[in-house]
């Protein structure tokens, strides 16, 4: 008989629901993804439902129920520190109290309740241990180190972990206030973006920059030689305000902040100085990254590392791990946030509360929700779109003559993809070896800042030929979370940011055969099996989930084509 565990992360930000059948996969999901408001924390109440739906199973079929975090603990550490620096906390104070007292703090019973799981089927694991669960349980690794950094869980920022058949190891552990993530996040709100949004946006503008900051940014977090940080709290407030996460001193330091939504020029003096701080806060985090990682070596002899937490979704930082530090392999799982954490949950269950069997999970890039293409079809032929439903192979050839035309495609195959990064599931496709493609799709399809880069998916038996990938690097690369240097800049100028580097996706036929396929079709008429991958959505939206949301996307967008498992949708219709 099957045995069932059902992981749920969320009221923070990021809310997701994986659900694993005798400790494999079955599905995985964000909330958002459902609920269509980005970065959804709410409970994950209909990520959780359908995976459940998907696997043909209900609530008492399932043998626990695990929770991400502490609440409790995690009150604890708001309530205290707010105390603490009261009375300048009195408005966080306020704010977070009536939050707690009337709806975080109950997670329990709220399960209950809205998924009606029985109480004594509900587990709680730790924060930080979630994430390293979601990343060395979710490795090909039976022994590795792990490291889990992010904003905070409970109380911890930072965790070192040993992995092995036991289990999960702490080793050591840094607290709150002090923190890699908070500090990120704090220069992402400087710089005029968005938190847990648009820290992505920071490291994409830092190569624009130059590091001429860092002496500066290490007086305000200051490295120790043992992999240990400190923030110097009086240039940041994120401990005891509720809208401002650094202070005055901070702009008496560096300068006045960005204003939100102003245009990035780099070629103004102004913006010149924003790109240099984010470059000296990315550099400054690589070097708090690799100090980390070479202590954690020191530590546990492993030459094989885990990494998990929302700072491993810094791809640049985890090239620099890879090449400074002492590890020799590397391994990010793809929703290494705070959705990966339902994942993290549930593998912690099956293998440390239930003592199930390590098995290989079968992490793959899609384990969301699909639609059938009858659904598909119907629901074009009631929209009077314009489109033509095609075989397998006819499908793959005409994808990639559009591609070699240069039309910008939406392409949505299969079931959504696990994490933030568009895969070959949910994406909009183009010609990477055209150089105007990016300003194009940045100002024509996307809506979304000039600056931005795309990442280039190549085969992954030919990625040598195009980036210069760390040894080491294989597993991030699949997974989209590895920054690498462009052999040559001239071939995919579209997907090669300004510095010569390039966030690059490596595609597997086994993992992803319909794009492998793809590729193989792009390279017989473009020379290059690489295609320029980037998520389908407009900004500020989710990625879509659904065909019906696909096409309401591409009909807003300056998309040229869509693919829609096998029909393939042109401009036209009744609506034009």
């Amino acid at each position: 008989m099957s045995r069932y565990v059902l992981g749920l992360s969320g009221l923070y930000h990021d809310s997701g629901a994986a659900l694993l059948c005798d400790g494999k996969i079955v599905a995985a999901a964000n909330e958002e993804r459902f609920s269509r408001l980005k970065h959804d924390s709410s409970l994950p109440v209909h990520a959780a439902r359908w995976c459940l739906s998907y696997a043909g199973v209900k609530i008492e079929d399932v043998e626990l129920v695990a929770w991400y975090e502490k609440p409790l603990r995690k009150f604890e550490r708001i309530l205290v520190n707010q105390i603490l620096e009261f009375p300048r906390s009195f408005t966080a104070f306020r704010r977070s109290t009536f939050s707690w007292l009337t709806d975080k703090l109950w997670v329990r019973n709220r399960l209950i309740k809205e998924l009606g799981v029985p109480a004594s089927r509900l587990v709680f694991g730790e924060h930080h241990r979630s994430h390293a669960a979601s990343a060395f349980y979710a490795s090909p690794w039976t022994d590795a180190a792990v490291l889990t950094v992010d904003g905070v869980g409970e109380w911890a920022t930072t965790t070192l972990y040993q992995g092995g058949g036991e289990g999960l190891a702490a080793r050591s552990e840094l607290r709150f206030p002090h923190s890699i993530g908070l500090m990120y996040s704090a220069f992402t709100a400087y710089l005029g973006f968005a938190v847990n949004d648009g820290e992505y946006k920071v490291m994409g503008m830092a190569p624009y920059g130059r590091p001429r900051f860092v002496d500066e940014i290490r007086r305000v977090f200051r490295l120790g030689d043992d992999g240990a940080f400190e923030v110097d709290l009086d240039y940041f407030s994120w401990h005891w305000s509720a809208t401002d996460s650094f202070t005055e001193k901070l702009v008496a330091l560096l300068g006045p902040p960005r204003f939100p939504g102003e245009d990035f020029d780099p070629k103004r003096p102004e913006d010149q100085r924003f790109a240099d701080i984010a470059a000296s806060v990315q550099q400054v985090t690589e070097d708090a990254l690799v100090g980390l990682a070479t202590r954690l070596h020191r530590d546990t002899g492993q030459r094989r590392l885990c990494l998990a937490g929302g700072v491993a979704l810094n791809s640049v930082a985890n090239r620099q791990i890879l090449l400074r530090s002492p590890f020799e392999e590397l391994f990010v799982q793809p929703a290494a946030g705070d959705a990966g954490g339902a994942l993290g949950a549930a593998l912690w269950a099956w293998n440390e509360v239930l003592g199930g069997p390590r098995v290989d999970v079968g992490l793959v890039p899609g384990l969301g929700q699909a639609s059938p293409d009858e659904q598909t079809g119907e629901m074009l032929s009631d929209l009077k779109a314009h489109f033509e439903r095609l075989d397998d192979d006819t499908l793959v050839e005409r994808a990639a003559e559009d591609v070699a035309d240069g039309k910008v495609l939406g392409w949505v195959q299969g079931r959504f993809e696990w994490g933030p990064r568009s895969l070959g599931h949910r994406s909009i496709l183009a010609d990477p070896r055209r150089a105007d493609m990016r300003d194009r799709i940045n100002a024509r399809v996307k809506y979304r800042e000039l600056f931005r880069p795309f990442a280039p998916s190549i085969r992954a038996d030919v990625a040598h030929r195009y980036v210069d990938l760390p040894a080491g690097g294989e597993q991030p690369a699949q997974w989209m979370l590895l920054v690498a240097p462009v052999k040559d800049p001239e071939i995919l100028p579209a997907t090669t940011h300004v510095d010569g580097t390039a966030r690059v996706q490596t595609v597997y036929e086994a993992q992803n055969p319909r794009y492998h396929r793809l590729l193989d079709a792009v390279e017989a008429r473009t020379g290059h099996p690489a295609l320029l991958n980037t998520s389908f959505n407009l900004k500020g939206e989710p990625m879509v989930s659904s065909p019906v949301q696909a096409y309401a996307t591409f009909k807003r967008s300056g998309l040229d084509v869509l693919y829609l498992g096998n029909f393939r949708v042109e401009r036209g219709g009744v609506d034009g």
